[in-house]
């Protein structure tokens, strides 16, 4: 379902924050993601070695019942569809409005290289699966009394615990250092993709958990840098009426990435690959995305600050 809200998220964003708070409110946003994954990871990992894996499910299904009660409270206004008919069911096989947003990416070449900006971070799919195998395999946790299953869960939970964590500072250093300009939101892509690779090599590499745990922080602050960053450039350069597309492209295509690259990862860990390796493997690919993103924007033209969306799109 992440494939229905996270678009619907990022694109109701611009319509309920003024144009000079996108970065904050991105940055925000990213924040309480992060901290909900240091909390839900370390909290989870506790109940899941003291009360079992159910009870972790129920917590985690009423937390989503929480949020909806929230998110039904929310009003703002979306200008392209006031007055707009009722969804039919016809339109949910009608794909003119698909190919008419293809033919809106497609002519600004500044905007479709943003949208594969998220698919780039390739290191997240098969973060999912490494941190599993490396709680149990590379960083279990030796507690006086607990035994392997328990302290496996709560490797695995300290790690995640230190992605959530690094997530959380990544924007809160870089935002105020971009400010509103987009050239140093490009450039901090370009150095969010490079951070990330650089850390998961490292903690590879690491021979303790609580090492592991800070090179995973120092990769995740680069990545939640290029997550926060692309979002903010996909607002500030889309028009209204075609961003709820845009940004359905945007997620499908980092969702594709997360699924290829969490299946390339476990079968090369069953098929004997050492965790070491794959994650060393995980953290250089993330240097073509970088390459290919640093040849991106030496080909974009300076933009004005500031400048209306019909001039940044011409």
């Amino acid at each position: 379902m992440a494939g229905f809200f996270e678009p619907a998220r990022s694109t109701v964003i611009p319509n309920s924050t003024p144009r000079k708070d996108l970065v904050l409110a991105n940055t925000l946003s990213s924040m309480t993601w992060s901290m909900n994954l240091v909390m839900g990871a370390t909290i989870g990992g506790v109940v899941a070695a003291f009360l079992g894996r159910d009870a972790v499910f129920l917590l985690n299904a009423f937390s989503f019942l929480v949020s909806a009660f929230f998110i039904r409270r929310m009003s703002f206004v979306e200008p392209h569809a006031e007055g707009a008919a009722p969804l039919r069911a016809r339109d949910l096989v009608d794909f003119t409005p698909f190919m008419e947003g293809v033919r809106y990416v497609r002519r600004n070449r500044r905007l479709f290289a943003t949208v594969l900006v998220k698919a780039g971070n390739v290191v997240i799919g098969p973060s999912w699966v490494l941190f599993t195998v490396m709680g149990q395999r590379t960083f279990p946790v030796h507690w006086n009394g607990i035994d392997p299953q328990r302290g496996a869960m709560l490797g695995m939970s300290l790690l995640l615990g230190a992605r959530g964590l690094g997530a959380l500072s990544g924007p809160l250093f870089t935002a105020p250092w971009a400010g509103h300009s987009q050239r140093k939101l490009q450039l901090g892509i370009l150095f969010g993709f490079m951070v990330s690779g650089i850390g998961y090599v490292i903690m590879a590499q690491a021979k303790f958990v609580w090492l592991a745990c800070l090179f995973v922080a120092v990769a995740h602050c680069g990545g939640s840098t290029v997550w926060v960053f692309s979002t903010t450039l996909l607002q500030m350069n889309t028009e209204d009426r075609f961003r709820g597309r845009v940004f359905a492209a945007d997620m499908g295509f980092c969702m594709l990435t997360i699924a290829t690259g969490a299946f390339l990862c476990g079968a090369f860990l069953d098929a004997g690959a050492s965790p070491r390796i794959v994650g060393t493997v995980a953290g250089l690919l993330m240097f073509v995305p970088a390459a290919l993103w640093g040849l991106a924007i030496r080909s974009f033209k300076t933009q004005k600050q500031g400048a209306p969306v019909e001039e940044l799109l011409s």
